[in-house]
């Protein structure tokens, strides 16, 4: 368990010449209970590992507020872990300022296809979309396939879907969703498109090279910053102990069509289960980056099972740094881009000699990054107002060479009956 202290940052020697892990360590004190609400919980999302622009960092900041206080008001009126989830990911998916839903990337036909899963981390069942347009919010689709999957066999002994791709028929016989308008956010992508359209128009002039491609589109992003970043999610511990995790993405500008990245992967775009007879802790996972580099490595499975040791923020840091960025199935890669947020909880007690006292819930936060920047914000049922921040790799570290690590600790106190 992390103690309090203050921010601090620490340059670690690596086994690899080639990469410099950086350890970035905010410590957060301990939540207090108040009299607020009856029910405790914890959220935390993030709104994309990539570029995040000074400019833009009120807006980036006020999405993860506005995505935490509905994960929260969810939670305080008793809805499930999987519910409050869904909460936050739909306020992220509805902001023009993210890579998801409303402000999604579009592909090379100027089409938006989106990704998204989620998973419950008591019953361990899985939904998820891939490539998916004409639905406003991908992760409402993911979690009514996981609705519908704890139900149990359909007729005829078949298996309910995990997952569907593609057609959005399917989807609204499923859910019925309240708008089909992407509104700002179909003229917000559709301007990033055109320039980026003609940015790939004039490489493919000059380059054949697809890799020198791959490079030249990542300078250009940043230097006119389109505002479209990575990945969102989210991850929750509800009263019960219960984790669920939940990730959206609109995938790469200017992408193929029907490609489908980790958001709607099993294993590699979200993770959650809860303690068990082999895992002492319960976490909950949710990636963000490149989606080709997060799929090699199954890098959301890798980070909760590695969670299950002693020290959650070294096992975090050994994980990011042999099983991203060192990872072999990654070696020929010139940078390895991705970022996750993890969480893990246990049962505890603060007096263990007093046996009436009511146990507390654990809260154990963190978020990496190798990317340049990290959005997240965070917030539990006791909290007035949730905190947002955004992680930066210090001066001189290189991306996709560099790992910074954040996070914290959080104590949630049962009510009173």
């Amino acid at each position: 368990m992390m103690e309090k202290g203050i921010s601090s940052v620490e340059v670690l020697p690596s086994k690899s010449s080639q990469v410099t892990a950086v350890k970035v360590v905010v410590k957060e004190p301990e939540t207090k209970q108040t009299q607020r609400g009856k029910r405790v919980g914890f959220v935390l999302v993030h709104a994309g590992a990539g570029y995040h622009s000074e400019s833009k960092a009120k807006e980036y900041k006020h999405v993860c507020k506005r995505a935490c206080q509905k994960a929260i008001e969810k939670l305080q009126a008793g809805a499930l872990a999987t519910d409050a989830v869904t909460a936050a990911l739909i306020e992220l998916e509805d902001s023009p300022f993210t890579n998801a839903g409303m402000g999604s990337n579009l592909n090379l036909l100027g089409e938006i296809e989106c990704d998204a899963s989620i998973m419950d981390g008591k019953s361990l069942n899985f939904g998820a979309v891939g490539a998916l347009s004409g639905i406003k919010n991908p992760v409402s689709v993911a979690n009514r396939l996981l609705c519908e999957g704890q139900k149990g066999k359909l007729s005829a002994g078949r298996i309910p879907p995990w997952k569907t791709c593609l057609s959005s028929a399917l989807c609204c016989v499923l859910f019925l969703f309240s708008s089909l308008e992407y509104a700002v956010g179909e003229g917000f992508s559709l301007a990033a498109f055109k320039r980026n359209k003609r940015k790939l128009e004039l490489a493919e002039k000059v380059e054949t090279d697809l890799i020198q491609l791959k490079k030249r589109r990542q300078s250009n992003e940043k230097e006119n910053d389109s505002g479209t970043l990575d990945t969102v999610g989210a991850v929750v511990v509800d009263q019960e102990g219960n984790v669920a995790a939940a990730v959206s993405s609109g995938g790469l500008a200017l992408k193929h069509p029907g490609r489908v990245g980790q958001a709607a992967l099993y294993g590699c775009g979200c993770w959650a289960e809860n303690t068990g007879a082999h895992t002492p802790y319960s976490t909950a996972v949710s990636t963000s980056g490149c989606g080709e580099h997060l799929v090699r490595t199954i890098l959301a499975r890798e980070c909760s099972c590695a969670l299950q040791t002693e020290d959650a923020h070294q096992a975090l840091l050994e994980t990011m740094q042999n099983k991203f960025i060192g990872s072999p199935f990654l070696a020929n890669e010139d940078g390895v881009l991705g970022g996750v947020i993890v969480l893990r909880s246990c049962r505890c007690s603060a007096e263990p000699e007093l046996s009436q006292e009511k146990p507390t819930l654990l809260v154990e936060f963190l978020w990496s990054h190798t990317t340049e920047s990290m959005c997240v914000g965070y917030m539990s049922a006791q909290d007035g107002k949730a905190k947002t921040h955004i992680s930066r790799l210090p001066p001189g570290a290189v991306a996709g060479q560099s790992v910074a690590i954040e996070g914290g600790v959080c104590r949630l106190e049962s009510p009173e009956s």
